[in-house]
């Protein structure tokens, strides 16, 4: 090959999962190991700061897709009877100090270990 072309496609294998003989792009694999590798802790917090002296319960670090996180707080929500959301940064915000009812939640549900 000369120095101005670069290669456009290859039949190289290398651009296959071993695991699941699909395309890397297509692979969902490393996204579910890593999920499992991960080490990033659970937390379940009570917060007033910035909030006019009404609190939340700050749940963080599940690790979820987007759509079972939504289902997650929904469900949350609903168990413990109160408002929230779920922000950007995939915390669930609950309305109130309820840190006993969504650790039993989630021990229950088995988002939670111990």
């Amino acid at each position: 090959m000369s120095e101005n072309s670069r290669l456009v496609y290859s039949t190289d294998g290398n651009n296959i999962c071993t695991t699941c003989k699909k395309p890397f792009r297509k692979c969902k694999c490393k996204k579910e190991q890593s999920k499992l590798n991960s080490k990033t802790a659970l937390r379940i917090h009570f917060e007033k700061k910035g909030r006019k002296g009404s609190g939340v319960t700050v749940i963080s670090g599940l690790l979820l897709d987007k759509k079972e996180l939504r289902n997650v707080a929904a469900n949350l929500k609903k168990h413990c009877g109160v408002g929230g959301s779920l922000k950007n940064n995939n915390d669930i915000e609950l309305q109130g100090d309820q840190k006993i009812k969504a650790e039993a939640y989630l021990r229950k549900h088995d988002h939670l270990q111990n």
